[in-house]
């Protein structure tokens, strides 16, 4: 269908319509009637033919708009955000910088990192006289091979050896 029929259904205005898309809230045009001439853009003019898809995500668009009293510049924007990782990052700094938003996560995986550490450093001891289990250490298993009181093996290992590797 064309647009003044589309804007009709939707109730709004042709022009409103050919807003929507310049601001890219229409999904992109698959079916075209080439017209006569270019458009100031220096594209060909084509007559864009509304489908339903096309009618469902403006009144998608429009019910958006509505529930939360944004403008369809300001719902452009919202999807740029969720688009472009760049803006994202920018309006994201923003939020954190006037409280709207938390800390960024990268503090939450500290946060495990640390206790992760924690509880490495509190394993018990393996044998007598070793103190500590991490690698590089007597008793661990790094890259310097087993430790004094240390059989060889890895737990749960049978044969007590560790297989050879050239170099180690």
């Amino acid at each position: 269908m064309r647009i003044t029929e589309a804007a009709q259904r939707l109730g709004t205005s042709p022009r409103m319509l050919r807003y929507r898309d310049m601001l890219g809230l229409l999904p992109p045009v698959r079916r075209a009637t080439p017209t006569a001439g270019r458009a100031p853009s220096g594209l060909p003019r084509a007559h864009r033919k509304f489908g339903d898809d096309d009618l469902a995500a403006v009144a998608h668009a429009l019910a958006i708009e509505r529930r939360y009293d944004v403008s369809p510049a300001a719902l452009a924007f919202g999807l740029r955000v969720l688009t472009e990782p760049g803006v994202r990052a920018e309006v994201a700094e923003l939020g954190r910088r006037v409280g709207r938003i938390g800390p960024p996560p990268a503090q939450a995986l500290e946060f495990e990192k640390e206790r992760a550490l924690r509880l490495l450093h509190l394993r018990p001891a393996r044998g007598p006289g070793v103190r500590g289990t991490g690698p590089g250490r007597p008793g661990g298993h790094g890259t310097r091979g087993p430790g004094p009181g240390d059989s060889g093996s890895r737990d749960g290992e049978p044969g007590g050896r560790l297989p050879h590797t050239p170099g180690g």
